[in-house]
């Protein structure tokens, strides 16, 4: 074809004493700090302190990235982990996704809900906003690094990946603008919505949803089904929104029974300051995502060690030779 863009942006945003700082783990970093002051704004309207939101973000960011990295071990990269699980914690050499990050960040609103005593639907319908920008950001950040490519195409807007024959769908792009519109979306719902969650169930459904669409356009390698995994994981994610819809649906029209939650005592006259203790764990925790790359782990030394020397030549970023079992 004529035409297209030809992929040759540096995915390395910086190198600061050896260690790369990279466009993806960027997107993530502004993401998390975008979910922070969001809750800071809806804090009132939670029930929250200031003390309470910096545990809030804390434990979100924590509880999204080891989602991710787990699904991304279990689920994707398990030939390679099994055979080297020294770098079963080194998140600097890649290896996250997305659907782990959904049930992780999912797993922590509850145990934060629990802990604090706030009803998690509204907890749920507030930070799916954030939610949804971090995953645009996020998603972004995946085509820097020219990753997750799609299927081979002659349309006028095709990218020529580093690393893939042909020109392609740029698909990450496709996720990144629904993510955004999506986040949008749900700020309109939760301004007019009244019923408890009336926004995390739209967020489930119509961040699945159309993704069975785009990743239509995917260059999948298939496993169960003739699926690939995120295939599969979006159909069983979009099944569960509906029904997330239909039981929102009931609540609204009276006919089911409200979920009852522990209620939150109002939040006291003085609006406690956030230790700095967590301030300095949470900025810690942010920065450490500056480090991770938009890939699988063992490519990421091979595949841009030609521009990046040190991604081959440090203790931090090991030569690896593996190929998976035939």
């Amino acid at each position: 074809m004529s035409g297209g863009f030809v992929h040759h942006i540096d995915p390395v945003l910086a190198t600061v004493g050896g260690v790369h700082l990279w466009w993806y783990g960027a997107g993530f970093a502004a993401g998390f700090v975008t979910l922070h002051r969001f809750a800071m704004r809806e804090r009132m309207r939670l029930g929250l302190t200031r003390n309470d939101v910096w545990a809030l973000s804390l434990l979100m960011t924590v509880g999204t990235l080891a989602g991710g990295r787990l699904v991304q071990v279990v689920f994707d990269e398990w030939p390679f982990y099994s055979s080297h699980p020294a770098f079963l914690p080194v998140f600097w050499l890649g290896g996250m996704a997305t659907h782990g990050l959904l049930a992780g960040s999912a797993v922590a609103a509850a145990v934060f809900a629990w802990r604090w005593q706030v009803p998690f639907l509204a907890l749920a319908d507030a930070l799916v906003i954030p939610g949804a920008v971090l995953l645009g950001t996020g998603r972004v950040g995946n085509f820097i690094d020219g990753q997750i490519v799609g299927r081979v195409t002659d349309v006028w807007w095709a990218v020529q990946f580093p690393y893939a024959e042909g020109f392609r769908h740029p698909v990450v792009l496709y996720d990144g603008v629904k993510n955004l519109v999506l986040a949008g979306y749900l700020w309109h719902v939760r301004r007019t919505a009244a019923t408890p969650g009336a926004v995390a169930a739209r967020f489930v459904f119509w961040y699945a949803a159309p993704r069975i669409l785009i990743d239509l356009f995917r260059d999948y390698p298939a496993h169960r089904l003739e699926l690939g995994t995120g295939q599969t994981l979006n159909i069983v994610m979009a099944v569960l929104g509906a029904v997330l819809l239909v039981r929102s649906r009931l609540r609204r029209l009276g006919r089911l029974h409200p979920q009852f939650a522990p209620r939150r005592v109002p939040v006291p006259a003085v609006d406690l300051a956030p230790s700095p203790g967590r301030r300095v764990v949470f900025g810690m925790v942010v920065a450490a995502c500056l480090t991770m790359p938009s890939n699988w782990t063992q490519d990421v030394p091979r595949r841009y060690g030609d521009r990046h020397p040190g991604l081959a030549h440090s203790w931090l970023y090991p030569p690896l030779e593996w190929s998976p079992p035939q």
